[in-house]
């Protein structure tokens, strides 16, 4: 049984969640209207507590330290993918709350990397044997939204390859051996998103807003559909009608129906939610 379940966790899979039946990508939404002072800074214990709400709520466990252990192995090698885009970048409370995790559960420190565009030079990265996938999510120029399947575009030596037709192809990217299996966990950051964009690298704090939210799972296309919808109903209610991103975030179905790397058909996604309901855009 227990050489069963660490099999299953070398898979990318916490083996305790293998046996029982899957029917639905369960998807965690958690939001808490405190989590950003009066400066839009992330409260470091908030977040923590956000994360730690996710993890339980998707593995069904109680105990926050023995959700985690339930997805890191003392003896993991873990790799955080992070995201460094200087206008909305993964916020360090969050990394640092997710590197205590990982350490609580039992792997050293010098085991653990936090890194984005060095990936490839990253020796923990290239010895990995488990990764966290985290970043904000944000409207984006070539892919319609940037999330988190596209947060593995770093993990290939030529990502401006992965552009064309709206970056359909992302999704291959996490059949190369670097990732292949190895994603424990998906965080995707909805904390301040923004939801509108014009050109390459555009940011404008006129689209961008409080949303308060962490999304979490262990299915990325599930959870990118999700704050893809957060995302389309945001844009609705701004601009007042129903204005379709340019491009679209095409990726996302394709890294189902083409790559079978997860769900993106909402009637398959299990969405719990935790914390503030107020403008959910659920």
């Amino acid at each position: 049984m227990a050489s069963a379940a660490l099999a299953a966790i070398g898979r990318g899979i916490p083996g305790n969640l293998l046996a029982q039946p899957q029917k639905k990508s369960r998807v965690i939404l958690v939001r808490h209207k405190n989590v950003l002072d009066n400066q839009g800074t992330p409260r470091a214990d908030i977040v923590s507590a956000m994360l730690d709400q996710a993890v339980t709520l998707l593995v069904g466990a109680s105990d926050p330290l023995a959700a985690w252990k339930t997805i890191i192995m003392p003896s993991d090698i873990v790799g955080i993918k992070s995201n460094v885009w200087h206008y909305l970048p993964t916020p360090a409370q969050v990394e640092q709350a997710l590197k205590k995790r990982v350490m609580d559960a039992g792997v050293s420190e010098e085991r653990i990397g936090i890194d984005d565009r060095g990936v490839l030079e990253n020796p923990i990265f290239h010895h990995a044997t488990a990764l966290i996938n985290v970043r904000p999510m944000r409207s984006h120029h070539w892919a319609g939204v940037g999330s988190l399947i596209k947060n593995y575009i770093m993990f290939v030596p030529d990502p401006y390859h992965y552009h064309g037709d709206s970056c359909a192809d992302l999704a291959s990217i996490w059949q190369k051996p670097i990732v292949k299996d190895k994603t424990r966990l998906n965080v995707l950051v909805m904390l301040t998103p923004q939801f509108h964009g014009v050109g390459p690298h555009n940011f404008n704090p006129q689209y961008v807003w409080n949303y308060y939210g962490l999304l979490a799972g262990f299915d990325p296309v599930a959870v990118d559909t999700v704050g893809l919808r957060i995302i389309e109903k945001k844009r609705r209610q701004f601009f007042g009608d129903d204005r379709p991103l340019s491009p679209p975030a095409k990726h996302i179905q394709l890294a189902d129906t083409r790559y079978h790397l997860g769900t993106a058909d909402p009637r398959k996604i299990e969405l719990i939610q935790q914390g503030s309901t107020q403008d959910i855009l659920i």
